[in-house]
């Protein structure tokens, strides 16, 4: 990824009701340097290319996990999205949570791509082998919560951290009775 600060050229404006008063359009533009990718990806836009970084070795865990019990593994994802508990909320609640700090706070955009990037991460880790569709699934839900959790770790507390990174699903104990 590759972040560059430019200058318009010409007329510049923000037509039509659809653009945002802090948007700034141009029909041309001139660059005028590259700087670091990070900033494209918010305040903590460092700690998340770290942890994008460490999701391949992951994916395949992940991957592996899904592959060796499929109905074991849905059960724990389902109980994981709809079910919270004393250590964490529900996945979906997480996730609500921080696409709705994100939109607040003018992120959408950062947090869309730093779930393109985990997507990515787990695409090149699992592309040689033979993963199932499910198990690609599983771990790109995995990997976009632990890449969003990097993106607001100084917003949210332990409770909907956890809950975005699915802690529970590493432990064989998150079967809900």
């Amino acid at each position: 990824m590759r972040l560059w600060i430019v200058q318009p050229l010409g007329e510049t404006g923000n037509w039509g009701q659809r653009h945002y008063s802090y948007r700034l359009l141009s029909h041309r533009i001139r660059v005028l340097e590259e700087t670091d990718a990070h900033g494209a990806l918010g305040a903590a836009g460092r700690d998340v290319l770290d942890v994008v970084q460490q999701i391949p070795e992951q994916a395949v865990r992940w991957a592996a996990d899904w592959d060796a019990d499929p109905e074991g593994m849905h059960q724990r994802q389902w109980n994981w999205a709809q079910c919270g508990g004393r250590a964490c909320g529900s996945g979906r609640w997480a996730e609500s949570v921080a696409l709705t700090t994100s939109h607040a706070r003018r992120e959408s955009a950062a947090q869309t791509w730093i779930e393109n990037l985990a997507r990515r991460a787990v695409d090149q880790a699992l592309a040689g082998t033979d993963a199932s569709m499910y198990a690609y699934s599983y771990a790109y839900g995995r990997a976009t919560g632990h890449a969003v959790a990097a993106q607001h770790h100084t917003r949210f507390d332990a409770y909907v951290l956890d809950a975005l990174r699915g802690t529970d699903l590493d432990s064989p104990a998150a079967v809900a009775a």
